[in-house]
């Protein structure tokens, strides 16, 4: 990689990791510090939790296409711009609706879209693939430190601090956006990331995919359930106090880290991917049982906890890779575009749903509700297919081979190997689905860099 494609890569990883840090921070720390706004109630809680989630959800794939028509670095500017007013806006809340408010304008910043699609114009295709693991490492990384550090800051500064702090980072994004990230001097049609509109029927076709999608759905509905109640029960019953919760969730995060790190290995190594899968779901069923059990046994809650993180990060590791092994050639950014609209939607109605059994039920009620779902998911893992085991790739094309894109298509499909191509004539690039097992890469490598 170049130095540009470094710098593009890190930077935007940087900006996408402030924006998300600021989004999961709240997660460990609203069903605490809510008692202090006017109207607070278990539902509502619930909603202020997951409300990002609807914005994110309805603006996800929009926000992307607006990218193309008026520009990447203007999209993601704006947004992180409504990203720090909504921030603003919960952080002077004296109200629960306040506070709602707030995480929905939050949520309209749906910059992810257009932060991938900027990421592709300033990479070369050979590249690509490398830029993205970075961003989805700091994606991840995000979510770690927010689960550490958030209990710290509200312990400190109260919400309103933390939503402050929100802002901050947003604004620190921005100049980040304007000071650091390398212009485009092109936009890429980029197939890996970006929605084609003529690719959403193919995807939604695809019965293998929609479990996937079921999947993302009930995997972050029964996140923000988690976080409803868990809070509250790690410090009336455990006795743990508010600013110490950070380090329980760095003991369950790096105790389930080092359970599922060789878990997924094996599960790759040796093809008992659909095996382990539906093992992490049964995980998460098996954490609710702990958690349902615990009562003042704190062994059992904190044992519930690293069981489910176990599950979830399993998870959300897989899911995605197995959404890009399951996607047609040529139409991973309208899957994942699909998928991350299914991720944000479970996240708003868990809050919400989560927050309605917490209202009338307590933890028992919680629990059922995200029970259910994953049980449903657990029929769906069952049943489904063994995944292919084939990876994507994209190549650019000699420009000096004359072929056009048909031709092309027909040549590279015969190359041991490869099972899927779809090849854009105009900007000389073939997307492929290969075993790389089978694969004869030299061959490969005669019409093009990959």
């Amino acid at each position: 990689m170049s130095g540009q494609e470094i710098k593009a890569s890190l930077s935007l990883s940087l900006v996408f990791m402030f924006r998300m840090f600021g989004l999961f921070m709240v997660l460990p720390v609203m069903a605490l510090y809510a008692d202090q706004l006017e109207g607070a109630t278990p539902l509502l809680v619930g909603l202020a939790i997951g409300a990002y989630g609807f914005s994110q959800a309805l603006l996800q794939i929009p926000f992307g296409w607006l990218s193309d028509r008026v520009g990447r670095k203007k999209i993601i500017i704006a947004g992180l711009l409504l990203f720090v007013a909504g921030s603003l806006v919960a952080a002077y809340a004296g109200s629960i609706q306040g506070v709602i408010l707030g995480r929905v304008l939050q949520g309209c910043g749906a910059i992810a879209g257009a932060v991938t699609a900027l990421l592709a114009d300033l990479t070369r295709e050979q590249y690509r693939t490398r830029s993205m693991a970075i961003f989805g490492m700091g994606i991840g990384l995000s979510f770690c430190l927010a689960m550490m550090l958030g209990p710290s800051i509200a312990a400190g500064w109260g919400l309103s601090g933390l939503f402050l702090s929100n802002a901050w980072l947003a604004g620190v994004g921005i100049l980040i956006v304007l000071l650091v990230v390398p212009s485009a001097t092109t936009r890429r049609q980029d197939l890996n990331s970006s929605v084609r509109k003529k690719s959403v029927r193919q995807v939604l076709h695809n019965v293998e995919l929609l479990r996937l999608m079921v999947g993302i759905f009930t995997l972050h509905f029964i996140v923000m359930g988690l976080f409803v109640f868990l809070p509250r029960e790690l410090e009336s019953t455990m006795n743990i106090p508010r600013a110490s919760h950070g380090g329980v969730y760095l003991v369950g995060l790096l105790g389930s880290f080092l359970v599922i790190i060789p878990f997924i290995i094996y599960s790759e190594k040796q093809r008992r991917l659909k095996q382990c899968f539906v093992t992490a779901v049964t995980l998460l069923l098996v954490s609710m049982v702990f958690m349902a059990q615990a009562g003042e046994h704190r062994w059992l809650l904190i044992s519930g906890l690293l069981v489910f993180f176990a599950g979830f990060n399993f998870l959300e590791a897989s899911l995605p890779s197995l959404a890009s092994k399951l996607s047609p050639a040529g139409t991973r950014g309208t899957t994942m575009g699909l998928y991350s609209t299914c991720q944000f939607s479970g996240a708003a109605l868990g809050g919400v749903l989560s927050g309605w059994g917490y209202e009338y039920w307590g933890l028992n009620g919680v629990l059922m509700v995200c029970a259910i779902p994953t049980a449903l998911w657990w029929l769906l893992s069952v049943t489904m297919k063994h995944p292919p085991y084939v990876s994507s790739m994209v190549m650019a094309l000699n420009p000096a081979n004359g072929q056009d894109a048909g031709s092309m298509s027909r040549t590279l499909a015969v190359i041991p190997g490869v099972e899927e191509v779809t090849v854009l004539g105009r900007e000389r690039t073939a997307y492929l689905k290969v075993n790389r097992r089978t694969l004869d890469l030299s061959a490969l490598r005669q019409y093009g860099e990959c």
